[in-house]
């Protein structure tokens, strides 16, 4: 902040003040063009935004959603063992020392599709017919930090751009007064701010995070403590005005561009931010639908209601995040926990897009960084799975009631139609209308995208 007493010193003349409101008012007047506007698409899109479910430690595919009645059949024996009798198996060598583990649930099939569903979750069993089970993902890494940073950026090795920005990079937001790419509760660890962040992409696409759903004081220093209205505005006029005559003499310096974006779109936010994460407009029947108010749903439908809300405001972008997938141990009472927090909010949220007609351009997408051996070495554990597990998509142009791909008889590894993480980010970015080999940015001289030069769209799953 700088005071009108400053102003005269720093220009050294009884005429400091008449500066000082005129660089002020010039800002006020000058046309600037926001890098967040609405930008074409390279193909008719199908999806106008993504709900991201991360379920951060690595989900068990043969509990949840890739039903292996092998594994019943083999219950006990070695892969080996197993193999001699049912046929060789990809990924044999990681699963030395341990024993062939049945799932403890059972797996109905569910609607009109008949999608064999576990019953850890009978909520969103109920949506089989809108979701696609893509039962042939897998990744490069079975460690966390790395899988899950490959899953947001698609690189593990170097810092690179995550999803949500090269998406708001590609397609601008809807919503000038929100941020286009929101994150609600993104792991502390595990790479942290780069699973969200912008790497060498402008600073403006970079994901802000949101750590409270129950605050509208969640996104730091969005409250401006001395000044308000007026004044605040005119004293951001002033500081807009210094950023982009250093942006015009700095030109290849793109984080000015995002200093100066991030003070207009915060000073947009202080109205609407609050608005959008008041949830007492919601009705009693809506927060019950999502499990507001009971013990183990709070804390995950307050995310998954927020998500509703800030797509319904034009977010581009909206990632959640559950923690707590890595069961080395108390696989039955864990994983249990896990679905039963998750299940309820989950289903509402989907049966809420739905009934707003919003699902058809909503693409959800739900994912750990990984899955978990179908072999044991503890007799309630599962241990880390990077060669085949399963990611499922829903709404946003997807073929609801299918699943796409597999891995061999016991879930060990993906074996047919397999996805990569770079075809699942190539078909995302297919879904929202953009050409992941025409989505680049020059950086270090050469062009990047999200895919690297890899990606293939799973065309097969497009409605």
């Amino acid at each position: 902040m700088i005071s009108r007493r400053n102003a005269l010193k720093t220009t050294g003349c009884g005429f400091g003040y008449l500066a000082f409101t005129a660089l002020a008012s010039e800002a006020a007047t000058r046309e600037y063009s926001s890098p967040l506007q609405p930008k074409q698409t390279h193909i008719v899109p199908k999806a106008k935004r993504v709900i991201f479910l991360c379920m951060r430690g690595g989900p068990s595919h043969v509990d949840t959603f890739d039903y292996k009645p092998a594994l019943a059949k083999y219950d006990g024996k070695s892969p080996g063992e197993a193999a001699k009798e049912g046929g060789a198996v990809k990924g044999l060598n990681a699963q030395k020392g341990r024993k062939l583990k049945q799932s403890p649930w059972k797996f109905p099939r569910h609607g009109d599709s008949e999608l064999p569903i576990s019953t850890l979750y009978p909520h969103l069993s109920r949506h089989a017919d809108d979701l696609c089970l893509l039962n042939g993902s897998y990744t490069d890494i079975p460690n966390h930090p790395q899988a899950l940073v490959q899953l947001h950026t698609g690189n593990f090795q170097f810092v690179r751009p995550s999803m949500g920005a090269w998406v708001l990079y590609g397609l601008g937001t809807e919503s000038q007064d929100l941020p286009g790419f929101i994150t609600i509760k993104p792991p502390a660890r595990l790479g942290g701010a780069q699973n969200y962040g912008s790497a060498f992409l402008p600073a403006v696409y970079q994901g802000t995070a949101i750590h409270d759903v129950r605050s509208d004081t969640a996104i730091g220093n969005i409250r401006n403590k001395q000044f308000q209205g007026t004044l605040q505005r005119k004293q951001l006029d002033l500081l807009q005005a210094m950023n982009r005559a250093a942006a015009d003499r700095n030109p290849t310096n793109t984080q000015l561009e995002g200093v100066i974006e991030s003070y207009e779109l915060g000073f947009r936010m202080q109205s609407a931010v609050p608005a959008v994460m008041d949830l007492s407009s919601e009705s009693p029947e809506t927060l019950n639908q999502y499990g507001i108010g009971e013990g183990k749903t709070e804390e995950f439908g307050r995310q998954c209601l927020m998500a509703r809300r800030f797509a319904e405001a034009g977010v581009r972008f909206i990632e959640l995040t559950h923690e707590g997938w890595d069961q080395h141990n108390s696989l039955k009472a864990r994983l249990a926990s896990n679905c039963a927090a998750t299940d309820k909010p989950i289903a509402a949220l989907i049966t809420d897009l739905k009934q707003r007609d919003m699902l058809k351009d909503t693409l959800i997408i739900w994912s750990g960084e990984f899955g978990r051996t179908p072999a044991v070495r503890r007799d309630d554990g599962r241990d880390h799975n990077a060669t085949g597990f399963t990611t499922w998509m829903c709404g946003g142009g997807v073929r609801g009631g299918m699943r796409y791909g597999s891995t061999d008889d016991f879930g060990i590894a993906a074996v047919e139609d397999k996805m990569h993480v770079h075809d699942l980010h190539a078909t995302t970015l297919h879904l929202l209308g953009l050409d992941h080999t025409k989505l680049t940015y020059r950086y270090a001289g050469r062009d990047f995208r999200l895919t690297d030069v890899y990606g293939r769209v799973a065309e097969e799953i497009i409605a």
